[in-house]
């Protein structure tokens, strides 16, 4: 069944309102620009003898999504009681979620874990989850991707990933 097949993705007055989205987004940006600009400034923006100082370049490029995101906060908030499209659905957006949440968790567990292990982790539960298999194909695959990512990196690149317990406890 497709994402607009769902008689919850098609409920009118559910899911993200375009407006509100558009509105976060150039305030980040806005708020980023800021932030590198007040940064440049303390690092000099001006030209020294040798050439441009540290925060010269970032300076203006501060200034330019400045501008830029400010004129879409204008734009958005002038034409706010028009917009009422939707950026997305509430049910693509689980779908979304569905994919975003555990490759969340994943690299937040890597410092602590190390790669190999939230790396089959990560695979088993979209093996289970998104497609379906069982344990007799998740297992093999899941381990498999993660010795075999351990061994091409490890042995054959000599290029050493993080690491967790269990490999220290298995003495690498």
């Amino acid at each position: 069944m497709d994402a607009q097949d769902r008689p919850e993705a098609t409920a009118p007055g559910r899911g993200w309102s375009q407006r509100w989205v558009e509105l976060i987004t150039a305030g980040l940006i806005l708020a980023f620009a800021l932030l590198l600009i007040r940064d440049s400034l303390r690092l000099g923006t001006g030209w020294a003898e040798d050439g441009p100082q540290s925060g010269y370049f970032p300076f203006r490029i501060g200034l330019g999504l400045a501008l830029c995101s400010g004129w879409l906060l204008l734009q958005q908030l002038r034409r706010w009681s028009t917009t009422t499209q939707r950026f997305v659905e509430s049910g693509p957006l689980r779908d979304v979620a569905a994919v975003f949440l555990p490759t969340v968790a994943y690299a937040a567990v890597i410092p602590w874990l190390g790669i190999y292990v939230p790396s089959a982790l990560l695979i088993a539960w979209f093996m289970r989850r998104q497609g379906g298999y069982g344990w007799g194909r998740v297992l093999p695959v899941s381990v498999g991707v993660a010795l075999l990512a351990f061994l091409l990196f490890e042995r054959w690149f000599v290029q050493p990933l993080p690491k967790g317990p269990l490999e220290h406890w298995l003495g690498f």
